[in-house]
């Protein structure tokens, strides 16, 4: 897999009929190991590791509604109170941030209603309050400290 442009970390990796498997702590369980998937366990690592945010409010892949759709949020972190905190939408390196990227966590946000989103290739990573109506987007300069 690409190397990231976050700190490296050693998954638990497996091979099983051709595929192969990373190990997610989250979920704790192994899932296949596509770059997308290789993305949010780095993410995930780095936001355990380097800002010490606590793995027991993590959710990987949670569904959601939105126009009736079910969708799948990539990173969902709740805070103390259990309120959806921030939202994170990971995509493979070899995406290019676009608007559309950010358009899609904001339209998730909107049935979540997490404080901040952020989005990441692995290789860039953005990180912004959520936008009040009327509001501008703010983006921060890095990760908010959990509390």
């Amino acid at each position: 897999m690409n190397q990231l442009n976050l700190p490296a970390f050693s998954p638990s990796l497996k091979k099983e009929n051709g595929k192969v498997y990373i190990f997610d702590i989250i979920r704790k369980k192994y899932v296949v190991l596509t770059p997308e998937e290789w993305v949010r366990q780095h993410f995930v690592n780095y936001l355990i590791q380097e800002y010490r945010y606590p793995k027991s409010l993590f959710r990987i892949e949670g569904s959601l509604l939105y126009n009736k759709l079910q969708k799948r949020s990539d990173i969902l972190i709740y805070d103390r109170q259990g309120k959806p905190w921030m939202l994170i939408e990971c995509k493979s390196p070899s995406i290019k941030l676009s608007r559309n990227a950010f358009n899609q966590v904001a339209i998730y946000n909107m049935t979540v209603g997490a404080e901040y989103m952020a989005v990441t290739n692995g290789m860039i990573h953005y990180c912004y309050a959520a936008i009040k109506k009327g509001g501008e987007v703010k983006f921060l300069d890095e990760f908010p400290t959990f509390l």
